[in-house]
């Protein structure tokens, strides 16, 4: 079967969309997925989408890793998937969307390249050792480093991911480094199980953590540099629960083609 497929990019944060609203795609299997991610087999991206049909919303967002399972929320993924339903139509330039962690909302420029999606409150940050443990839809490790950019991200992430606490479940790890007004941040993400060029629910827990972090409190706003660009996070924070929390940044449609499932 010849399905169309979108590939779109959000600060190096690459994905591949698929319009599934007529239910042509049902009960995609986790090899298919993964050999579609592939960056040398398939069409290659950090994640697949599904934009699909929800009653009551303007679309529904389904997210697999590049693993081939189907994933937690996905930041910058919810920014891309924003713009392609403003590609198709769907939206001009406000949204209300379903994803796995609920009810997302978010607005896009007119040129339909720069998004803010409002993500999940957030209430709880927990400490292990001197870093950072949080869920921003997805669970993230955020740990203070130096030297970020020569670190080995890939075994130093990997190891963490890996470690007795978090093997079953798996953990994003952020490595963070103070960087101006904001911060510098590169991340290890499972289920891509690798390095990514950005990871928008991690840059979200980056900023919340850091926030508590320096006993910051009001309405906040933190911009952080990743390997593939800029993006920035907005929250208020009342000393108890991050909210009103944005991710924003550019999405951008990379090409688009025809594939085999």
């Amino acid at each position: 079967m010849q399905i169309n497929f979108y590939k779109y990019q959000g600060a190096g944060n690459d994905f591949i969309l698929i319009d599934n609203r007529n239910n042509v795609i049902k009960n995609i299997d986790k090899q298919a997925v993964a050999k579609i991610c592939d960056r040398r087999f398939g069409i290659g991206g950090d994640g697949l989408m599904l934009l699909e049909n929800e009653p009551g919303f303007d679309f529904k967002m389904v997210y697999y890793n590049a693993d081939g399972n189907e994933g937690s929320m996905c930041g910058n993924g919810g920014r891309c998937i924003v713009a392609f339903a403003k590609h198709l139509g769907i939206i001009t330039d406000m949204t209300k969307f379903l994803a796995t962690d609920g009810v997302h909302h978010a607005k896009i420029s007119e040129a339909g390249n720069w998004v803010s999606l409002q993500m999940i409150d957030v209430a709880d940050i927990n400490n292990d050792g001197e870093a950072y443990v949080l869920n921003t839809g997805s669970p993230h490790y955020v740990k203070l480093t130096s030297d970020l950019e020569t670190k080995d991200v890939y075994n130093e992430g990997y190891a963490i991911r890996n470690n007795d606490t978090y093997k079953q479940d798996g953990i994003n790890v952020n490595f963070v480094e103070k960087n101006g007004d904001g911060y510098f941040v590169r991340t290890f993400e499972r289920g891509v199980e690798n390095e990514t060029y950005a990871c928008g629910t991690g840059v979200t827990a980056v900023a919340l953590a850091m926030a508590k972090h320096d006993h910051q409190t009001g309405t906040i706003t933190t911009p952080i540099k990743v390997l593939g660009g800029d993006l920035n996070i907005r929250f208020d924070y009342d000393g108890e629960t991050f909210s009103n929390i944005f991710l924003e940044g550019p999405a951008e449609l990379v090409f688009e083609g025809e594939i085999a499932i």
